[in-house]
C-alpha cells in the first residue's frame, strides 16, 4: 500500500508539473504580444505559476521518484530507468530555461518572439510521450 501511495503522489506531482510546463510558455506568448497595460497581470500569473505550482511540483516529482527507486532498487539495473532519468534531467533543464527566459521577458533582456515560444512549448510534449512509453513498456 505504501508503494502505491508514493506512486500515486508521484503521478499527481508529475501532472501538476507538466500542466505548468505546458501553460507557462503560453503565458510568454501572451506576454510578448500584450499591451503594456496587460503585461503586469501576466507577469504576476507567470511568477505565481512558476514559484507556487511548478517548482514545488518538480521537487515533489523528483523526491517521490527517488523514493520509488529506493523501494525498487532493482530498477537501477534496467536501461529504461536510465533513459527516463536522462529525459527528466532534460525536462528539468527545460524548466530552468523557462525561468531564465521569463525573468528576461520581465527585465527586457529576452527578445524571443511569440512564435519561438509557441514552438518551444512543444518540447515537454515530446518528453512526456517518451517518458510515459519508457515507464509503461520498459523496453530495455
Amino acid at each position: 500500500m505504501f508503494y502505491d501511495v508514493i506512486k500515486a503522489l508521484h503521478i499527481v506531482a508529475m501532472v501538476a508539473w507538466f500542466a505548468g510546463l505546458f501553460y507557462l510558455p503560453r503565458l510568454y506568448v501572451y506576454y510578448v504580444d500584450a499591451p503594456a497595460t496587460t503585461r503586469k497581470t501576466l507577469a504576476v500569473m507567470m511568477y505565481k505559476l512558476r514559484v507556487y505550482i511548478m517548482a514545488p511540483a518538480m521537487v515533489l516529482t523528483w523526491t517521490l521518484g527517488i523514493a520509488l527507486v529506493a523501494l525498487n532498487p532493482g530498477w537501477l539495473q534496467m536501461g529504461w530507468l536510465h533513459a527516463k532519468i536522462t529525459l527528466v534531467v532534460l525536462l528539468s533543464a527545460y524548466h530552468g530555461s523557462l525561468a531564465v527566459m521569463g525573468k528576461g521577458l520581465l527585465d527586457g533582456s529576452c527578445t524571443r518572439s511569440a512564435k519561438f515560444f509557441k514552438w518551444y512549448n512543444e518540447l515537454p510534449t515530446v518528453l512526456l510521450v517518451m517518458i510515459v512509453l519508457l515507464v509503461v513498456l520498459k523496453p530495455f
